[in-house]
């Protein structure tokens, strides 16, 4: 669908009103619904859950409270996003298969370690972890392990810390495969706090200490942990977790049950296609918000040592489903012919196309503070609307798909990705039965506040069901 480059912000603004006015019956507060509960937040408390912070992710209640409200008890649920695999190990836990989607091997780390927790940690193994809290063995290796540096994380450690970390992998290496597994994602989960860095978004924000220039703004992250406060204490953590009586209940029985979970690593572009039609009984996810987030970048040390190299990373970040304004426009017709119907479905989503053509015309006029929004909005409903499709094909008849996401709001003009996307599943296959809001919705960016004013956007749950 061609539109005029004319296109100005009213008229955004009055076809967002229209849309909202036609969704008007499906778009509905839920009071239960908590920013804690749709976030990290909730898991802090939680055993085993609160082990990595990650950020993105949301929370085990906010599954469980998903899956009793829709009576999902059974069956085979898919998480196409599935980032530390909260939805797969709840689901698990409480007696469904799981299957889960992740690109990032961060992601992929967390999820593998959880099932060796589950399914292979004997007291033999808590044991040696023990050995480990109280004995402290890295400090007597006099041998470093080398790990890859990249340029946005080179000097990411006080020298001292650098070296405890390389003297804590070699250390490692003599231990067999379960406990050396749950020995690296230790260190993972306290990357950040001996770090001179914060993830922040879009990005790492470096702390002044490190000797970066980063902005006008001088940055102080408070304080910076010990290695050994910090692995100590995480250490500590998990040994409790897995020793407390009460594990099996604060995990939904996952830890001595055996959540059966399985997990697929690369893109769920690239997977979705290959997975058998008419065989998932339930989807829910959250996938990455068209917010500018780089992933590859706060989880850049995390990455790091994990082994992944600066060119891998760059893979992975054009691998990504676009969200950040770096990620190269994807030729989705050649990945997948099939995919005529959801491009098509794009091109004639009119409030999409009326953004698009405005974003267009801001690039064209250089009032955008990055010219890379464009392609990136274009791309993230563009791929959705593959992702949708592949997601309509995979569910049985009747099952529901269950989708956290967030609106956004660019160059002043918001988009309603609730209703847009919605819109789109209505024409590949789903029935929406309801846009779930939280009653107190998210500020637009400090930029954006500046330029046109404070307008609350909408956080939204969407329950569509395969038709």
């Amino acid at each position: 669908m061609l539109l005029s480059t004319s296109i100005k912000l009213d008229d955004i603004e009055k076809l967002e009103q229209e849309a909202k006015l036609q969704w008007a019956t499906r778009i509905q507060v839920d009071s239960s619904l908590t920013r804690a509960l749709v976030s990290f937040q909730a898991n802090k408390g939680k055993a085993v859950y609160r082990w990595f912070k990650y950020k993105e992710a949301f929370s085990a209640d906010l599954i469980e409270y998903l899956l009793r409200r829709h009576r999902i008890t059974s069956g085979i649920m898919l998480d196409p996003f599935a980032g530390s695999g909260t939805a797969l190990f709840v689901a698990g836990g409480l007696g469904m298969k799981a299957e889960g989607i992740e690109l990032l091997p961060i992601g992929r780390t967390i999820i593998e370690t959880r099932r060796i927790i589950e399914e292979d940690l004997d007291d033999s193994a808590i044991e040696r972890l023990v050995f480990w809290l109280d004995k402290h063995p890295w400090r007597q290796s006099t041998m470093e392990k080398p790990i890859i540096e990249l340029r946005i994380t080179r000097g990411a450690y006080p020298v001292e810390t650098l070296e405890a970390i390389r003297r804590f992998l070699k250390a490692a290496e003599q231990e067999e495969e379960r406990v050396k597994a749950v020995l690296l994602f230790a260190l993972l989960c306290i990357l950040e706090s001996v770090s001179y860095t914060r993830k922040d978004g879009q990005y790492l924000r470096w702390d002044y200490r490190a000797g970066r220039r980063q902005g006008k703004k001088v940055f102080d992250k408070g304080e910076i942990l010990s290695f050994d406060k910090a692995i100590t204490h995480k250490l500590h953590e998990i040994i409790t977790d897995l020793r407390s009586a009460e594990l099996p209940e604060d995990l939904f029985a996952t830890t001595r049950s055996k959540a059966d979970v399985r997990l697929y690593g690369g893109s769920c572009l690239e997977i979705l296609p290959h997975l058998a039609t008419e065989s998932y009984d339930c989807l829910i996810t959250s996938p990455p918000y068209c917010n500018r987030y780089d992933y590859t970048r706060t989880y850049a040390l995390e990455l790091a040592l994990l082994g992944v190299d600066e060119g891998e990373l760059l893979k992975l970040r054009q691998e990504m489903l676009s969200c950040t304004v770096e990620n190269r426009a994807k030729d989705l017709l050649a990945l997948n012919p099939e995919w005529k119907q959801a491009v098509l479905a794009a091109d004639q989503q009119t409030l999409l196309q009326s953004i698009l053509a405005y974003l267009d015309s801001q690039k064209d006029l250089d009032l955008l503070n990055n010219s890379g929004i464009p392609r990136m909005v274009r791309g993230y409903f563009y791929e959705m609307a593959c992702v949708i499709f592949e997601s309509a094909r995979v569910l049985k008849r009747g099952a529901p798909l269950i989708m956290v996401n967030d609106n956004v709001r660019y160059a002043g003009a918001g988009i309603s990705v609730d209703i847009i996307l919605s819109e789109i599943a209505e024409q590949l296959g789903f029935r929406v039965e309801q846009i779930l809001i939280l009653p107190n919705g998210k500020g637009n960016s400090s930029q954006q506040m500046g330029a046109h004013g404070r307008e609350v956007l909408r956080k939204c749950v969407y329950i569509w069901r395969k038709v």
